[in-house]
This record gives C-alpha cells, structure tokens and sequence, in this order.
C-alpha cells in the first residue's frame, strides 16, 4: 500500500514466531517511515507496545527483524509476510490475528490519491496462550468456526481515505462511519495500545474499476463500489426484511464513481452516483421447506411495520444534501424513491409482500414524521415483464419509471483541486481533510436516493440496478465532456464551461466550428444558408438516453465503456449473492445483452441457474447457521452468547517484559543468576531447585508497570518427583516496601504434573472486621455450612482495589517441611493497569480517565445528606492511607485498612449520578433514552469533605428503618422472599456493603442470615429462578447492543417512558395509591386515594395500571414465559421483534418473572457497585501521582512546548526513571499541601507547572529510592528545580548511592549496606553564584527549559536502583557528614507573593520554615535494550540438577476400590463407601472442573459501548473473583460426620488432575466431598448449555463431582509387584 503522501513504500507486515512460542508483529505503514513491534503476551494475549525506540519503534524493519530474533535466523520457528492486518482478538485459550497476504489494487488511484485494495488472499494466524482459563467445547469449536469466515475477495479498504461514505468524504480517515466498518470489534486492541492505524478499516463488498473510452482511446475511469451494511448481518433465511437495529437484511450502498485521469498537478474533473439496495424494510421472512420449490414467505403478524420509520430517517439523513453549499435550491425534500421488483400477479406467493409494502408506506406517511423526506414507491414486476415483453421492452418500462425520480435525485458533480491556492476558483462546496494535500470542490449534489429491492435483493435487483445506472454513466459522461455517442468521431474539449461539462454535441451536415481570431471564443458557421451564430445549433441534451428505444440505445452508443460497467455489475452481482447466500448470482444473462455474444449466455444460463439453485438450497440447510455465528463473532456481536468466558479485555501480564525480583532467589546451585529466569517465558520449561531443607521461600516481585492485582499464575514445575513443589502460598501486594498487605493465605496448591499452569484468583485486601462479621472467614472445619448461594453471594467481602500495586511478595511452603528441597517454575502476576500514556499524552481511554477524573474534583457533594436520591453506586467506603503527599483539604485514608485518619472525606468517583427516587432507568436502552452511536461513561461524583462517616451512619439508619417496616410490631416476624429481595435492594441503593448490613443488623439483635434471600425458597424454585434471571440477563444485554446498533446513523432513537426496567419501588411505597387504578396489584388494607399519578394501559388485559402495579419493562422480554413459568427456546438474534414501548401489569405477570426482574436488579446494583469501586480505585491512583489541587490554577505545560523542554533537558539521552515505568521502592514523608511525591516521577506535562513536591516542615532529611524502568546505564542526575527557587543562605550537597546489579542482595529484606557510592557534589557555589536559581521562576510559555541541576557521572554506571538522599541542615545542628549523606536545602517559597526577606542566623526569627522540594527527579542514560540472556546451569551443576531431578519418589500413589458412591444436592456432594479391610487414605485426585465463568451474569447497568465495560476495563470476574473450595469429611466410630480439611481449588484447564493430600493418613468407612464457594459464577459452555432445559438442576453440570474424584494411597511399587501399574493413580 502507498501513502498518497510520500509515496516512499509499500506497508508490510511481517509476523514472527519464536521457538519459545512467542509471536511478535512488525509493522512497517507507508505513512509512517519508522517501524514499530508489537508484542504478542505468550499467556493472555494481550498486545504490547510502549513506543520506546530501540524496543518498541525501529528506523527500519530489518533492524526491528534483527533486535526480535537476535541476528539470528534459527531462532523462528515461523515467519509470515503480509501486506496488511485486518484483525486481532485474544479468545482465552487461542489469539487470532487475521492479515491479509496477498491484495489487489481494485481502484489504484482515486481522485485527490488514495489506492482501494480488495484483500485477494487472508490467513489466520492461531497463537496458542497459555492462560488456563476454562473454556467450554462449544467457545472452542466457535473459535474455529470463525477461522471460516470467508474472507478473500469480499473485502476491500483504504489506508489513507475515509471511504465508509460517499466520496469525497468529508471526515478522516479515522472517523469512519460505524455501519459500513466490519473488524470494528477486531481492530480494538490496536486501538487499545494508542495504534489505531495499524489495523486497516476493512469493508465488505465490492469495489472494482475499469478505463473505458471511444476509438480506441483511454479517456475515463468508472469505479463501482458497493458498501454492505453491517447493521443486518447474516444469511438469506436468516436475515431479511427489518431486524431490531432499523436495518434490513442484504442491504448494500452502491455508488458509480467517474472521472477524467489528468496529469500531476492537473484539476480532475469527477462526479458520482449513490444508490441502495436491500430486502424490503419491515417484518418479515421465509420458511423453507424441503417438500416445496419455493419457501413460504410470511409478515409478522404483529407490529410489522415496527422500525420501518427509523429505517427511511436513517436513509434521509444521510442522502440530505439540500444545506450545503451547491446544492439545488427548489429541492425543499429529500426524495427516497423504493423500486419494487417483487411479483404481484395474483397468486405469487410475493404478492402478500407488495400489499404490506404499500401499506407500511401509507402507515409511516400517517405519522407525519418524515417531514423533510418524501417516499415514493414504484412497482415493477421484474419477472412478469420479462415474462410476457421480453427482455428489451422490460428494459425500456424501466426506464420510464426511473427517468424523473433519477433526473430528481441528480449526481454530484466536481474537482479535485490538487492546490488549496485554487480554492477561490470553486463555485460550491469546499471538502478538505488531512488525508488529502488538496481539496475537493463540489458544484452539485445528489439529494435523496433511490432503492431496489425485490426478495433477496440478489438477481433481479442487480440486474434493476445496472440498467438505471447506466443511463445515470451516460450523463456522468456527458459532464465529464466524453462522447460515448457512436457516430461520433471527434468531440472532445479539455476545458469545462457550464455546469454540464465541455461535451460538444456533433453539429448538422454543412455546419462548421471556428474560433474568432482576436477573443478566441468559439462560433458556428451554416454553409447551408451562409449565416454565423455564437449558439450552438443542436446543443446535447442532459439524460436524452431515457427517451431512446432499447434499439436506438444500442445504434446511438458506444458499447465498449457500456459492457465494462456490464462486467462490473456481474462481478458485484456475484459477490452480493456468495455473501448472502453461498453461491453467485442467478439470470446475470441480461446484464449481457449490450455483449455480441450475448447468445451464448442463454444458451447456458438455464443450466446454470438449476445448479445454482440446488447450491443454495443445501447451502441453506447445512452451514447457514454456522455462517450467521462466524458473521456476528466477527462483528463482535453476540459475544456472550458463542464465547460466554473470553474477556473483552484481557488481563496484563504485569511480571514482564521489565519486571525483577528485589532480592536475588536462593539456589541449590550458584550459577543459577538470582532467579530472573522465573520471570521469563522464554524459560518456561524451567525447573528452579531451592536450597536443601528451606521452610520457606520469599520472593519479592517489582511489576514492570503499577496495575491492580487480580491473579498469580504458577507453572508447576519438577523432577520425577511431584513432591518438590510447594504445597501453599501466600501473597502480600502493595505499591512498595512499606505498604505490603495480606490479600492471601494458606492457598492450597495441589500436586500436578510438570508443566501444569495453575492460576490462582487474587481478593483485594480485606479488613479483618468485614471478616468477623460476614462472609466465610470462620467457614472451615465448620459442621453446618450456609446454603449455597445460588441466586448471588449474600456475603460478598468487598476487598480495597489499588492501581498502584507496584511490588507482589509471594511465599511458598513445602509439603513437609525439611524433608527435600522444592523446585519452582515460571510464575506471572496478572492484572489490570490504567492507560497512563494515555492520561499523561491526552490520549484515548487515558485521556477520557484523566477529564473525568479532573471533573470529579469540581462537582459539589451529592452525599450532604442521605435522601430518596441518593446515588447508589458511589463508593461507601472512603479509606484513605496516611499518605504524606495528600493536600490539606485532602483526606488521609488508608487504601488497605479502610481506617480514615481524618475527618475530611476522600473525592470519591462515581460513574454516574442516578436518581432512584422517581424510578429513573438504569438501562435506558429499554426506556427510550438517546443513545449515540459512540458512548461516554458518566462522571465521578465527589462526596462531600466532612459527613463521610456520618453517611455511613446515615445509611445503616435507614436500612434498619426499612427492615423495621417490613417486619412491623412483630419483632419476631420473618420476612419472606420478596420482603427480603425488595429489603436487599434498599440496602444496594443506600450503598451499603454486606458488612456493614451485617453490623446494623447485628446491633438489633437480628441474625443476618434470616434475611438471606438464597435461604428462602425451596431449592427447585431457585434453579427455575435462576434459569429464568439468566435468560434475562442474556435478552438485555442482546438488547443494548441492538439499540445501540441501531442508534447508528439516527439521530435519536425512540422517546423514553416513566416505566424502567425493573420497576422495583421503594419500601413504603410499593402499594398501589390511585383510584382510577383498574389493576390494584399492590394494595396494603387502605382504600387508595385519588391520584393525579400518570397511568398506563396493560398490553394483555387492556385494563389501566398506576405505575406501582406495572412491571418493569423486562418483562416484556419474558412474555414467552407460560403459566409454569418455561420458556420453549431463547432467542437472542437480532431477529426478535419485541415491542418495548408497550406495559404489561404485574397481574398478566408471571410471578417467577416478577421475581427474575427483582434478582437481575440486585445484581445489577451490585455490578455497579463493583465498578464505581473500581473507577474510584482509578480516580484515587491518578490523585496520588498528579494530584488536583483546588488552590492550583496555573495552566499546564502544552504537549508541544514539553516535548522541547524534554529534548533540551535530556539532551540525546534516556529519561530512565519515569512513571509509570519507573517508581518508588519506599514510601517518601510528603507535606500535606505538597503535590505528591509520585509527582516528582511523573512527565512535565502531568500536573499545572506550579505544582511542585516538598516535604513536610518538621523533615530534616528524606531518602528516595527509585527503581528505575529497567536495567539501564546511568550516566547523571537532573533535579528539576521547583518554581519558587532556592535560598543562597545555606548551600545543599548530594551524595548518590546506586545499586550496581539487582542480584546483589542477600539477605531477606532489602538491604541498604550493599549499595556503592557513586560520588557527592558541593552546589553551594553554583547557587551563590547563579541568580537564576533564586526566588519564583518566570513560567511564561516562551521559556524553553525550566531551572535544573545536573549532576553527571564520570563513567556511566549500570544498574535498576537509585537512592538519593536529602538532608536539611538546621541551624545550631551537626554539620552535615557529606561522606553519608546526599543533601539539598532549599526554603519553601509562595511563586505567587512579594521577595520575602528571609533570616536564617541562629536564634534569629524565622518567617518561613524551611523545608525541602523539587519539582522532578530525572535520571538519564541508556537503557540495556536487551538483558543478558538467562543462561542455564552449566558444567557440573547441569549434571546435579539433572541427577536430583531424576531421583524417583520412594513411595507412589495407588488407587483405594470404592464399594458404592453417591451423588446429591445438585451433583455438588459425593459421599464415598470403602470397603471394611482397606489401607489408609492419604489423599485424593480431583479433576478440574470443566464449567466456564461467564462474562454476563446480569442485565446491562449502563448504557455504554457493549465492548466497553469500564473506564478501567476491570471486569466483575476481577474485583470479586469467584473461588471454590472443596470440603472433605469422614465418618467417624460415632456415626458423626466430620470436616478434616477444605482446600482452595485453583483454576486449571478442564481435566487437569489436581492431587491433594490430607492432613495426615486416615482410616474411615465413608468419606464425603463438598463443593463450596461461588457455585453461581459458574455456568456451563454454548454447547452443554444449549441441551439443558429449565427444569433442569440451576448448577452447571460442569460442576459435578459425578467421576471426578479418586481416593488415593502411598505405598512403594516393588512391594505391590507386578500389579502396581494396574491400580496407579
């Protein structure tokens, strides 16, 4: 592909293979001349790119080639060439990434530059990950059907210009319109890592041109191109007439592109014609049958014409060109001209489709809302005309009809002006864009469009079609000053003069032309009568083919330029028809008829039509419903349904590429180089054996970027002994040394075979009081457990997120302690990291974070007091950490403990303010509410800064009141299931969490779990309950991606409604209070009131309804459900027509579904609950590294002018401590209206240029240690110098200290003595001496670089830490010991006030006090670009490791005979029988589970994107992840049964066999396992979920223990003999 700028090189793509399985991408634009490498992750996929140059951007791309495989070819085990990426998605066990290897240049050179290529040959390429998410059979299976998708030959696009619209398009190119773009969903990961270009916007359909002229000669080109809507996708059964998105199946844009080829630097001279094709736009479809030819077509019987209007809006605002400039004034509507091929003879079995066309026509005229557009319908029986006239005479009627509406609509007609110095030379409308040097000058314009239809919109509409657009070439050429008129031999002209072009018509025999000699200006002769005229004396007449005669048309014309349009139409008719239904176009002989040979296509087309008739009808009956699910996977649609697991955004693997261990990891063996290789793939097979007889091993992992911990992946590794890996783990996680907080303990980490990956979910830290008080803290070794929480965890413990996590310790134990050295494997910290670049650059989700984050500090508190409009997704918890850099007005909450420190409240986010008190809707995608095709998140809301606890308080009030209520007088009452729903909604909407509902009720002596919802039906209500929960859950989620789809394109959608979609009201609310209420379904005793309350008309029974006796509008969505509460079959397409505008009373209402729209709604509340934690989590890390300090109210620097100060700063070197590369290992003492000390990492552009870090006053000295981003050689120090400059009474001194080798250490906490000094720098005489280093710093933006110190190295030094030092010499105090200590004083100044006079002399008054600040740090050097290659044992230690390695286990592990097992409560417990005589248990084998995680659980929340979870992109699985244990009890001499241990069962690929050994060896007659945990996060793969009905047990079946558990023994195989091998385990 050429850039139509430089021209300079073709885009190549070269995707490489490693032997380690890692794939890298080298992407080479040719808009760009630089080269960039994106990084494949091995485990989850994600893709990685940080734009630093020497690792992430190349100047060429074989240099990129030589950096990825070393200079060394053997290293690839696979290279592909390509010439563009189409495509990426990481799918859990499997990436894909689809390029295109080979393309055609279909339209090579557009008006204004440009090349379209049609993708002529695509592969994908299956990246293997290693992440051991559980996956269903059926996302597997769905997976590799996508790889089907056919691709080659349908697919087109344009590196450099927007042609998603009519050209010229007025938008960039990176501003596509969303209908016509097909890899939207697979472009988002290049998207993601700031890389938008690099995956090209692909189209579906055809694009094609071809030059043509007369005698001979080249004089134009005609390109077709026809642009397949996406909104309607799917195959000729499956998708036709209107779908919920407003769009109708097959439906095509076509536009006929033509213009004059003119030199460099010429004007060309181009015009175009628009028009549609589709199904005919209303509800309907075809049922095909095996017994009959034709299918019986079929109108909905209800709401047919539902979404027509909408359709023709979507039409009218697109064609509407009657306000630009050069359009035709008299214009005062937008025609939309609908040609209807369909048959109408009586009889036919279309004929029902023609009457209902006309009839939603006259319905959408009756509703007067297409005020500014116009529809006209014209029927043409296509087949009877061909029938009964024949060929030409049905080519000549359509001609007939389509003369006006086409001569209406018109073309478009215009220049492309290769200068913008030509601009005051265009009389119409100027179309510029950065993609073009030039500019577009448009003297007409199309306005309104006309559109084929016939069934399919295949055969006849093609055919339709190419006979009125060529009456519409002919004219083009006209304008466009060429002759296609045959008796014509010279015509042409190259200058335009009128509006029509320079076409000269051919003059009368004995007429000549000539030129006046002086003016030049033309002028005719009549030798017939000797008479002169300046006049034209038959000038040509505009569209004159429409009168002609099918004969006259061919005698008249130059059929050569007529049959390329011919064979492109053929062309496109075949693709149309391949795409749509597997097979090319029937009855194309007609678009041959202009052709000489045109008989032979008849003699062949009969035959050929048969054939193509039988391939579609078994095209339709085997692989159309496999074709209609690779379409919406590759759309991105119907996500949840074909791939319920995969994440839309995977998780980080945050260990690597730059991470490290802090402290060296102890070997058996010396030459094992301190354990870096644990955190390398490239080691993935390695075994690493600990020192003989260690308790216990440490490790302390810096992450490569801050993030939010959500998993630790673990690669079991060992010899022939299974034994030597460690059998539990805990994890302490926080953003340093000083911070480390417990999130696990005790993990049970089974025994596996080697190479086994084991992931285990990772809580948030969780305050010991929430602990205490709820959850399953005190579960274990418990007799009598809760009930399963089926319907959602009633005791969820909320943990505290951080993004800032910077340092993980993990510590392994052994099974038995001292008994043999363990061995350890690769292990990966996943999780979740904030767009930093982004935020510090302005970019993308980065930016969007930064803006509401900012807004939030601004907003008032909509917290002051606690009302019926409480927002209740605002964080409850306001836990601040005593952070030294918070501002005074800031509060000091700790991010762990939860404990405030202060009394002001934390600014908390929340991601949208919702008033509940008058039932506003949540998801508004069912109420009516605007939605744009692009979404944005709603805003954090800042609580107010006094009444955070207060609050709490207030809302453990109010929920007591609530409970109060609803028991009444009778403190002794239960409440029942729907008291205790509707009382769990309260609870949700006053933001409370499950602790702290357990502690309010806990103080009026009420036992919380009397109110558990899970505890108050019986077990077969809940699954049908939950079935039916479920299905809702998966009907609004598919509505939310219809009406967001269908908002594309529309300016609005449909007007909102007083009913939401729950309808849940408040306690002492819920009865119904208006008289003329005919339905009265909530009454409490009292007669009801009058009311003015609106009232609403119930769609089943007719009678009125008040708003309390209506239900929510979900219900709707299970109107299928019958009296016993099942539903036949779910139905998620985009083919349901479900009227939302309607109301149903609760007493038409199935009660379960009443109950169903209650549990969705506490789900979703508490989905939301979840994100608001985590955009507050995000808000929170943003404040502590730039801070938004309300005092502030200097401007930031502007991203131009802080690229230059950088590049003076650095001066050609590395900035190699940067955030969020770069951070602190140690917690830095921060004055309270300090900036924070993050801050002093962070890029100049970050915070306002005031802003500066100091330390607090009582400070006399402050270390900082810096982990740099990676090993680097450091070559000096800048100290960026804070605005309001130094003091020349005291001089400061540095001493810096740095870590030579990370490897060093040894010792088990970090230890300061192994440091070296580097060197120390007296500055007291570069300050007496430089006034510029005194008082506030003039900031003016034409300053080019701010005030710094530089301290250089002699010789660079290389490294990862860095320890600076500060000390503040006090008066009457020691002097300072330069030999230690590394010091700066400087005297806190106001940059805004008066020269203060300052004394610093002994005893002296002092008017400020001293302190230390900067305004950043900044290391330089050169990073290593590549680490030394971890290196193996070698020598005599290779042949140790492998000799222990190999040793054999003394004792195996042999199967124990079971008599008889049993299985109940849902498959969840078995209960094993043993024999009398049988040998000690020792343990038990447990294969993994094969149940899935789905991503949708609940009803969407929000109206967002549906591929936009959050502004963090911290899914619900993340911030409270779901674990199961297993229980196991014996039967003991006294017939009781009793709990001997609980295991916490990690996640592992289905199958794998996990091996736990008991406590100690036990003898019993019955043994019982339990499966415990989140059962309900659970669910089963599209393929088991598909055969299971509603009655069937509400856990996935993949949870069962039916088979999966095999009791074990320990005993030596010689003494077992021959028969060992035989009962092994």
């Amino acid at each position: 592909m050429e850039s139509p700028v430089s021209g300079s090189r073709d885009t190549s793509v070269v995707v490489i293979t490693l032997d380690t399985g890692e794939v890298y991408i080298i992407a080479s634009l040719s808009s760009r001349s630089d080269t960039q490498v994106i990084y494949v992750d091995p485990t989850t996929g994600t893709l990685r790119y940080g734009g630093k140059l020497g690792i992430d951007v190349f100047n060429s791309e074989s240099e990129a080639l030589n950096y990825v495989t070393d200079g060394s070819s053997w290293l690839c085990r696979g290279k592909t060439y390509a010439r563009a990426i189409l495509g990426y998605a990481a799918l859990g066990s499997f990436a894909l990434l689809l390029v295109a290897t080979k393309l055609t240049a279909s339209i090579p050179d557009l008006p204004g530059g440009g090349c379209i290529y049609t993708v002529a040959e695509s592969q994908w390429i299956k990246i293997s990950l290693q992440y051991p998410q559980s996956q269903g059979k059926g996302e597997v299976r769905n997976i590799q059907e996508l790889t089907d998708l056919d691709i080659d030959g349908k697919h087109y696009f344009c590196e450099t210009r927007d042609i998603t619209r009519p050209f010229p398009s007025r938008f960039p190119l990176i501003e596509p319109d969303d209908e016509f773009v097909w890899n939207g969903w697979f472009s988002m990961p290049f998207k993601d890592i700031g890389l938008p270009h690099h995956c090209v916007i692909l189209l579906q359909g055809f694009a094609e041109c071809r030059s043509f002229g007369s005698l001979g000669q080249q004089e134009g080109f005609v390109a077709l191109t026809a642009r397949r809507s996406r909104l309607h996708p799917g195959t000729r059964y499956l998708a036709r007439g209107l779908n919920s998105c407003y769009s109708t199946g097959n439906e095509v844009e076509c536009e006929q592109l033509v213009w004059v080829p003119r030199r460099s630097g010429q004007t060309v001279p181009f015009n175009t014609y628009i028009w549609r094709r589709g199904t005919i736009p209303m509800w309907w479809g075809a049922e095909l049958k095996l017994t009959s030819a034709e299918a019986e077509i079929y109108v909905s019987n209800r709401d047919p014409y539902k979404g027509s209007l909408q359709y023709y809006q979507r039409l009218s605002n697109r064609y509407d060109t009657r306000n630009l400039i050069g359009a035709k004034k008299k214009n005062s509507t937008v025609p939309i001209v609908c040609v209807n091929l369909l048959r109408s003879g009586e009889g036919k079995s279309e004929s029902i489709l023609v009457q209902h066309f006309v009839e939603s026509l006259n319905y959408i005229r009756s509703t007067r809302k297409l005020q500014n557009s116009r529809i006209y319908l014209i029927n043409y029986d296509w087949h009877a005309n061909i029938k009964y006239k024949g060929e030409q005479q049905t080519i000549e009627g359509l001609w007939r009809h389509l003369k006006e509406p086409t001569v209406t609509v018109g073309i478009s007609d215009g220049d492309y002006l290769p200068s913008r110095q030509r601009f005051k030379d265009c009389r119409g409308e100027i179309i510029s864009t950065d993609d073009v040097e030039g500019a577009f000058c448009l003297r007409s314009h199309q306005n309104g469009v006309i559109r084929f239809n016939c069934a399919d919109s295949l055969d006849r509409t093609n055919a339709a079609s190419f006979f009125g657009s060529l009456q519409v070439f002919m004219e083009q050429c006209r304008r466009l000053g060429i002759s296609l008129d045959s008796d014509l031999a010279y015509g042409y002209q190259s200058s335009v003069n009128d509006n029509y072009g320079a076409y000269t018509a051919p003059l009368p025999p004995g007429w000549e032309k000539r030129s006046d000699a002086v003016t030049g200006k033309i002028y005719y002769i009549d030798h017939n009568t000797r008479s002169t005229t300046w006049v034209h004396p038959c000038p040509d007449k505009p569209w004159k083919r429409f009168d002609m005669t099918f004969e006259e048309f061919k005698r008249s014309t130059i059929l050569s330029p007529v049959n390329q349009l011919a064979d492109l139409f053929l062309l496109a008719g075949d693709i149309h028809a391949t795409l749509y239904t597997g097979s090319k176009a029937m009855h194309s002989q007609i678009l041959s008829i202009f052709n000489e040979e045109a008989g032979k296509f008849k003699q062949f087309s009969a035959a050929q039509n048969v054939k193509i008739t039988l391939q579609r009808r078994y095209k339709n009956h085997v692989v159309d419903s496999s074709r209609q699910k690779q379409l919406e996977m590759f759309l991105g649609m119907r996500l949840f349904k074909h791939i319920p697991s995969v994440a839309l955004h995977p998780l980080q693997v945050q260990s690597r590429p730059f991470a490290c261990f802090l402290k060296p990891v102890a070997s058996m063996f010396p030459s094992s180089h301190g354990g870096a290789s644990l955190l390398s793939f490239k080691r993935k097979d390695l075994i690493w054996v600990c020192p003989q007889a260690a308790d216990i091993v440490e490790l302390f992992i810096y992450l490569g970027e801050p993030c939010h911990v959500c998993q630790l992946l673990l690669t079991v590794s060992h010899g022939a002994d299974d034994s030597t890996f460690p059998s539990t783990v805990d994890v302490r996680t926080g953003p340093n040394l000083d911070r480390l907080k417990l999130v696990l303990e005790g993990a049970t980490i089974p025994q596996c075979s080697h190479g086994t990956n084991l992931l285990i979910p990772l809580p948030g830290p969780i305050s010991g009081q929430d602990m205490a008080v709820t959850g399953a803290g005190a579960r274990l070794n418990c007799q009598d457990t809760s009930s399963i929480s089926l319907l959602y965890d009633f005791e969820e413990l909320e943990g505290q997120l951080d993004f800032l996590t910077r340092v993980v310790a993990v510590t392994f134990y052994p099974a038995t302690s001292g008994r043999s050295s363990m061995t350890l494997g690769e292990m990966e910290v996943l999780g979740v990291s904030l767009h930093w670049r982004g935020i510090f650059t302005n970019e993308g989700h980065g930016a969007r974070l930064y803006d509401i984050a900012k807004k939030s500090q601004k907003e008032t508190n909509p917290f002051s007091s606690v009302g019926s409009d409480i927002n209740p997704f605002a964080e409850a918890s306001y836990d601040n950490a005593s952070q030294l850099n918070s501002s005074a007005n800031s509060p000091l909450v700790d991010l762990l403990t939860g404990e405030i420190t202060r009394v002001d409240a934390i600014q908390q986010p929340v991601r949208e303010n919702i008033n509940y008190s008058g039932g506003v809707d949540l998801l508004d995608f069912l109420d009516g509410a605007d939605i744009q095709p692009s979404h944005s998140h709603g805003d954090f809301t800042s609580p107010s800064s006094q009444d955070g606890k207060s609050y709490l308080d207030n809302g453990a009030k109010q929920y007591i009141s609530c409970f109060r209520s609803l028991i009444g007088q009778n403190s002794e009452r239960r409440l029942d299931f729907a008291e205790a729903m509707k009382l769990e909604v309260e609870r949700l909407r006053l933001n409370l969490s499950a602790a702290e509902r357990d502690r309010a009720l806990l103080s009026i002596g009420t036992d919380p779990a009397t109110i558990n919802p899970n505890a108050l039906i019986d077990q077969s209500y809940m699954g049908r309950l939950c079935k039916v929960a479920n299905s809702l859950a998966l009907l609004g989620q598919a509505a939310l991606e219809d009406k967001t789809t269908a908002a594309i394109g529309l300016e609005n959608t449909d007007s909102s409604k007083s009913i939401d979609f729950w309808n849940i009201s408040k306690i002492g609310e819920s009865f119904c209070g208006s008289s003329t209420c005919e339905v009265h379904a909530e009454i409490v005793g009292a007669t009801p009131a009058p009311s003015t309350s609106s009232l609403f008309l119930c769609c089943q029974c007719q009678r009125k309804a008040c708003k309390v006796c209506c239900a929510g509008g979900g219900a709707l969505l299970l109107s299928s459900y019958d009296s016993s509460g099942c539903q036949s079959q779910l139905d998620v397409t985009t083919n349901q027509s479900v009227t939302m505008d309607r109301v149903i009373c609760k007493t038409c209402c199935h009660d379960i579904v009443l109950h169903a729209l209650m549990l969705d709604h506490i789900r979703v509340l508490i989905s939301s609950r979840r994100s608001s934690r985590a955009d507050n989590a995000a808000q929170k890390a943003l404040d502590q590294v730039i801070g938004f300090s309300k005092n502030d109210r200097s401007l930031p620097w502007d991203p131009q002018q802080a690229i230059m100060v950088r590049k003076h700063l650095l001066n050609g070197e590395e900035s190699l401590a940067e955030f969020p590369f770069a951070s602190f290992l140690h917690s830095v003492e921060t004055a309270p209206d300090s900036a924070p000390y993050l801050s002093l990492l962070a890029p100049l552009n970050s915070e306002p240029r005031h802003s500066y870090w100091k330390a607090p006053s009582s400070a006399s000295c402050v270390e900082f240690c810096i982990v740099l981003g990676s090993l680097s050689d450091v070559s000096g120090v800048l100290l960026v110098i804070s605005p309001c400059g130094y003091s020349t009474a005291d001089a400061p001194s540095w001493h810096l200290v740095l870590l030579v080798q990370v490897q060093i250490w040894a010792s088990n906490k970090i230890n300061k003595e192994e440091r070296s000094c580097v060197g120390k720098w007296d500055i007291k005489s570069l300050i007496s001496s430089d006034s510029s280093f005194h008082g506030p710093e003039n900031l003016g933006r034409d300053s080019k670089v701010p005030r710094h110190v530089k301290f250089a190295f002699r010789n660079p030094i290389r490294c990862r830490i860095i320890w600076i030092m500060l000390r503040l010499q006090r008066p009457g105090s020691a002097s300072v010991n330069l030999e230690k200590d590394f010091n700066l004083l400087s005297l806190d100044e106001n940059p805004f006030s008066q020269e203060v006079k300052r004394r610093a002399s002994i005893g002296g008054q002092i008017e400020t006090e001293p302190c230390l600040h900067a305004k950043r740090i900044l290391v330089v050097g050169t990073s290593v670009k590549k680490e030394m290659d971890i290196e193996s044992t070698q020598g005599s230690d290779t042949i140790k490791v492998k000799a222990w390695l190999e040793r054999l286990p003394q004792l195996y592990r042999f199967k124990i005979p079971v008599e008889a097992e049993r299985l109940c409560n849902n498959d969840l417990v078995l209960e094993q029988y043993l024999p009398p005589v049988s040998p000690l248990l020792a343990g038990f084998r447990l294969d993994a589970p094969s149940a899935i995680k789905p991503r949708v659980t609940h009803s969407p929340s929000l109206g967002v994107d549906i591929w936009d979870t959050s502004i963090t992109f911290l899914e619900d699985r993340y911030i409270s992840p779901a674990v199961l244990h297993i229980q196991v009890s014996i039967l003991q001499e006294s017939d009781n049964m009793v709990t001997v241990a609980e295991y916490r069962l990690p996640e592992a690929k289905p199958g794998t066999q996990m091996y736990f050994d008991f406590p100690q060896k036990m003898q019993t007659r019955r043994i019982s396992f339990k499966l415990l945990g989140d059962i309900a996060a659970f669910a089963d793969g599209p393929a088991e979920s598909d055969n299971i009905g509603f009655g069937s047990s509400p856990v996935a079946t993949g949870l069962s223990l039916s088979n999966r558990i095999k009791l074990y023994y320990y005993a030596d195989p010689y003494e077992l003999g021959k028969w060992a091998s035989l009962s092994a385990v």
